[in-house]
């Protein structure tokens, strides 16, 4: 059987302040991301966007957080970890990102309009 690595790499925007909890040797920080996408449907262009769960794990030495702050833009490597846990609701599940790596990303100047569509005509 051939081995699938479960990783990603993703660039969105932090939801909201990390949420911090320290334990006697680490620590994490959990928080939503922003990632979205340009969809075009029936000439229609839109912008699609959902909040994704992340959490980074640190030893104490070595934790950082002060760059998870709401609005900042940043890139997330890692890999993705089920949850599951039942409660007088049922069943429940979802899947976490959890950050191996992450860093500031520096946000793109978007290109005029005039641009963009001669950038298109020459891609062809």
């Amino acid at each position: 059987m051939k081995k699938i690595e479960n990783s990603f790499a993703v660039t969105g925007f932090i939801g909201k302040d990390a949420e911090i909890r320290q334990f006697t040797s680490s620590s994490v920080a959990k928080f939503s991301l922003a990632v979205g996408r340009t969809e075009t449907v029936g000439g229609e262009t839109k912008r699609v966007s959902a909040f994704m769960a992340v959490e980074v794990w640190r030893k104490n030495e070595s934790a950082s957080f002060e760059l998870l702050k709401k609005g900042q833009i940043i890139t997330i490597h890692g890999y993705f970890k089920p949850e599951e846990w039942s409660d007088d609701k049922g069943k429940h599940n979802r899947m976490v990102m959890v950050a191996t790596e992450f860093f500031a990303t520096p946000e793109k100047e978007e290109a005029p309009e005039e641009q963009k569509s001669t950038s298109k005509k020459t891609k062809k």
